[in-house]
């Protein structure tokens, strides 16, 4: 076991960690409008002045896990009309796209434990384009691309700084922080660093009055104390000036009020930038900063050291020593989980920094949504409309965790699908923090009264696909096997049981009529869908949902899985593994046929399954986009050994039972009865010639198969749009490869062509079970019309490459990701730094999206494992 293996068994390492959010503006959590304008409450421009409420944000930033003290860096290149305290993005109604960050950083490593951190940000040495960013993407439309910040030219003459904020941990509550600045350009560029200390300010609302102190301790060290934390010290190495404030909204700025108050959260902004007085001079307050006023010659670099302390007593003596140790123990670690991998350089950094990013994205996440409908016992009452409004379904809701966030600045909220897939990956780093982030989500303050699990904090009553029990399976087995065979069932119980009270949910609400055909409406596909699926349609139409039904499917097979994996320890799961097998099999029945008049889902004459629009009338009409819903059929797929149906005399029997009396939805079910060579039984959706269908469209180039993995909806559909009236309004899908020319959903996200990690993931998982059936001798052609076959598992491997294709360098050295930007392709400064896009071109590979989305992109991970 190594020196970060053995960290991972104290919980008290984790105490500190990347925990500070990327953008805390802008979020639902901070909005007390009437009319829900989140965006518009709190702006960018506005957060430098405004005290949050709930959360923190800043640049590199850290605190502890209760979020009660923050550190972050601060910057001013001289030029710029504000300090550089938080990441600039546009707001989601300013982008063409949504809403989008304008920066370049990158999270380039941490080890689980938080032990030894490094992430790097670009700052312009020329003043930052705010308001061309602005104006330049509202001036574009749909049907163009981002205008980025390297567009505006400013890294072309290399004026810029690389700033790399490291941070080793000695003890759990010793912290060294290392800051270096390295001037890319050829001329000497003058710079502010300001690494900032501040309290979240938890005085101001009328909950609780006390209110901790930062001091002037001398010499360039602040005294901190916070009731909570105890004592402890930010020592400054140089005793650079030490410049104190509070943590307080500056009303005066924001509401042209005079609260009465002085030096506000902006005042180190403005002591620096327009040398006002409004810094403390008893050099105490709730926030401050040591300011760092250097020069950094042309090519050169400049080091800060920092260290946050519980001991008054440690020096920068063993600085050097303990930050070596932290990165060999780093290397150790990463070497022990790329320890089965051959591949090259390239292959473990572009997985180290996937793995990093997953750990930067965790985030402390404070959200007590009954506060926020109802108000704080001082400040102005919310809006009444609140109490009717968003998120007013769910007031038993209070977060106050440590979560895994999808991105940081984009997404700085948890979603629970895209948690699950977190977890995947999570896993291979640090188990246990994977499992009890899916315990979280089923906690009672997460999980509604009635069983529903919050989707997202635009709207947590909305409907997020049910992979849960998919995840909480796949972490299972791999935590069993890496135990020799022992596993958590403790951990698989005590989440099976609120598994259980989703799926009935599930059930209850999403099967309107009753015949086991699933809604759900987006289900986390966006603009999938040839409307918007959430929208209530007229005249009593409603949309049966080849994916909503789908998940189903292959979340009844996953609870299948685990309640006979717990029948070993109790035999009364064997019961409940009936039951969902059961709700398994009317499900196919349903997906298949409902009645005589080709009303199932599957589309025979295609050989595709399709959404498909219910009228008042009971008529039916299929909705013939060739998408990612008609594929998610193929991940309701599970393999039994034998002994698992032999040990289970009830499960067993009402097998015997449907292929006696309902042979009808027996023969709908692919090789449950028959055993192959291993002994091994298939449960699927897919009997081998509906599989061969889908697989033959999966698999074309023309169709779904692009050089970097599978496409959300066919390229087919480029030349041949679907189109529908509905009420007399036309709508249509066509393949959009790139960014979406929709609004849907905000339109910052797009499902109708690119390539998307978690949708392949799950594809490539069904065809390594499918391989586990059918084994060698089951093949089929990849790609389409090449004349090539190869089993399933090859199938599988070709993905798997095509997926690694993205990321990694091409025979002309160039990575897909990165597309047409050449700084980013050739300069050695950028070329090597990994970004992890939301979702890929389905034609070129490039990133698009939210830039930092290692959440479930982080997935690559596991494909270079």
């Amino acid at each position: 076991m190594n020196e970060e293996q053995t960290r991972l068994k104290e919980c008290t390492w984790k105490k500190w960690g990347p925990y500070v959010s990327d953008r805390q503006w802008g979020t639902v959590r901070e909005d007390y409008s009437a009319n829900g304008d989140a965006w518009n409450y709190i702006t960018h421009d506005m957060a430098r002045s405004k005290a949050y409420r709930w959360s923190e944000e800043g640049i590199a930033g850290i605190c502890d896990d209760e979020q009660y003290l923050c550190f972050a860096i601060a910057l001013w290149n001289k030029k710029d009309p504000i300090l550089k305290e938080r990441y600039f993005g546009l707001s989601n109604p300013q982008g063409n796209h949504g809403e989008d960050v304008k920066e370049l950083y990158y999270y380039l490593d941490s080890t689980p434990t938080h032990s030894y951190m490094k992430t790097l940000y670009k700052y312009p040495q020329q003043e930052y384009p705010y308001q061309w960013l602005v104006d330049e993407n509202a001036r574009r439309t749909r049907n163009d691309r981002e205008f980025e910040l390297i567009d505006t030219g400013t890294f072309d003459q290399n004026r810029y700084f690389d700033v790399f904020t490291e941070y080793a941990k000695n003890l759990p509550t010793d912290i060294l922080i290392k800051i270096t600045i390295c001037n890319r350009g050829d001329q000497d560029a003058a710079l502010n660093v300001l690494p900032t200390v501040w309290f979240r300010n938890t005085w101001a609302w009328g909950n609780d009055d006390y209110k901790p102190r930062l001091e002037d301790d001398a010499h360039g060290v602040v005294d901190i104390f916070h009731r909570e934390l105890g004592q402890l010290w930010l020592k400054a190495e140089g005793e650079p000036e030490l410049l104190f404030c509070e943590n307080e909204t500056n009303t005066k700025r924001l509401y042209n009020y005079d609260d009465g108050k002085l030096y506000y959260k902006d005042s180190i902004n403005d002591y620096l930038i327009h040398q006002a007085p409004t810094i403390n001079p008893k050099r105490t307050g709730t926030k401050a900063a040591a300011n760092y006023d250097i020069t950094v010659k042309a090519g050169q670099s400049v080091t800060l050291r920092l260290r946050l302390t519980a001991d008054a007593k440690n020096t920068f003596d063993d600085f050097d020593t303990i930050f070596k140790e932290r990165q060999a123990e780093a290397d150790d670690f990463y070497s022990n989980v790329q320890r089965h991998s051959s591949d090259t350089t390239d292959h473990g950094m572009i997985q180290r920094q996937a793995f990093a990013g997953m750990l930067w994205s965790k985030q402390f996440y404070h959200y007590d949504v009954h506060k926020w409908l109802n108000g704080d016992p001082v400040g102005p009452r919310p809006p009444a409309e609140r109490l009717n409004g968003r998120n007013s379904k769910w007031p038993h809701l209070n977060n106050r965790d440590i979560i895994s966030m999808p991105d940081k600045w984009e997404y700085p909220w948890f979603a629970s699908w895209d948690l699950s897939f977190h977890c995947l990956a999570l896993a291979n780093v640090d188990m246990d923090f994977a499992k009890q982030q899916l315990l979280l989500l089923t906690r009672d303050w997460y999980m509604h009264p009635n069983g529903q699990l919050p989707a997202y904090e635009w709207d947590f009553g909305d409907v997020n696909p049910p992979v849960l029990s998919m995840v909480t399976w796949t972490l299972y087995k791999q935590d069993k096997e890496a135990n020799g065979g022992t596993g958590d069932t403790k951990f698989l119980e005590r989440i099976f049981h609120k598994l259980m009270l989703y799926f009935t949910w599930w059930v209850n609400r999403k099967d309107a009529q009753g015949n086991n055909i699933f809604e759900g409406g987006f289900l986390g596909l966006d603009n999938i869908g040839v409307f918007d699926r959430n929208a209530q349609l007229p005249n009593g139409q409603y949309l049966e949902q080849a994916d909503g039904t789908s998940w189903m499917a292959m979340s009844s097979l996953n609870m299948v899985r685990i309640a006979a994996e717990l029948t070993t320890y109790d035999v009364a799961y064997a019961d409940i593994a009936s039951k969902f097998f059961e709700h398994f099999i009317y499900i196919s029945g349903a997906i298949d046929n409902l009645g005589n008049n080709n009303e199932g889902l599957w589309d025979e004459e295609d050989g595709f399954f399709y959404d498909q629009l219910r009228s008042s009338d009971n008529t039916v009409q299929k909705m013939k986009v060739r998408s990612l819903v008609g594929l998610i059929p193929l991940f309701a797929t599970e393999v039994l050994d034998d002994g698992d149906i032999i040990n289970s005399p009830i499960f067993s029997s009402r097998m015997k039972w449907f292929e006696k009396n309902r042979p009808d939805l027996a023969s709908l079910v692919s090789r449950w009865n028959e055993k192959n060579n291993e002994g091994r039984h298939l449960l699927s959706l897919l009997r081998s010639y509906r599989m061969k269908s889908l697989l033959k469209y999966m698999l074309d180039e023309n169709e779904f198969l692009s050089p970097h993995g599978i496409r959300g909806v066919s390229k087919y559909h480029l030349n041949n749009p679907f189109s529908i009236a509905i009420d007399g309004h036309q709508f249509s899908v066509k393949y959009t490869p790139a960014e979406s020319d929709s609004g849907l959903f905000g339109g910052n996200s797009n499902w109708r062509g690119p390539v998307w990690m978690p949708m392949n993931y799950l594809i490539i998982d069904s065809l390594h079970r499918f391989y586990q059936y059918y084994g060698d001798n089951f093949k089929v052609e990849c790609p389409t019309n090449s004349g090539t076959f190869m089993n399933l598992k090859e199938v599988a491997d070709e993905l798997y490459m095509r997926l690694l294709k993205i990321f990694l360098r091409d025979d002309n050295g160039r990575r897909a990701v990165y597309g047409d930007y050449e700084k980013l392709q050739n300069d050695p400064h950028f070329k090597d730094y990994i970004l992890f896009h939301e979702y890929f071109d389905g034609d070129t590979g490039r990133g698009i999206g939210a830039s930092h989305q290692t959440g479930w992109t982080g997935l690559i991970a596991n494909c270079l494992l």
